[in-house]
């Protein structure tokens, strides 16, 4: 069963559009948020605790920023 992903991203951010490339590359579908939208940014911010992005919640699991590692972890 496909795992609920969000990312949380901002238009600018290198890492936003690797972690994104990186789903993709996989047929990993995820809904993307953009930071830009304040609502998602407080969201965003809420779940890490911190104003940094990419924020990708998977099922609740929190990773902030474009880490392979912890993706693959989350996705097991």
């Amino acid at each position: 069963m496909a795992k609920k992903i969000k990312i949380y991203t901002l238009e600018t951010c290198p890492h936003c559009h690797s972690a994104k490339d990186y789903f993709k590359e996989k047929g990993i579908e995820f809904e993307e948020l953009k930071a830009e939208d304040s609502k998602n940014a407080e969201e965003a911010q809420k779940i890490s605790g911190q104003t940094g992005v990419p924020v990708i919640d998977i099922e609740g699991k929190i990773i902030i920023g474009f880490d392979v590692e912890k993706i693959e972890e989350a996705l097991e």
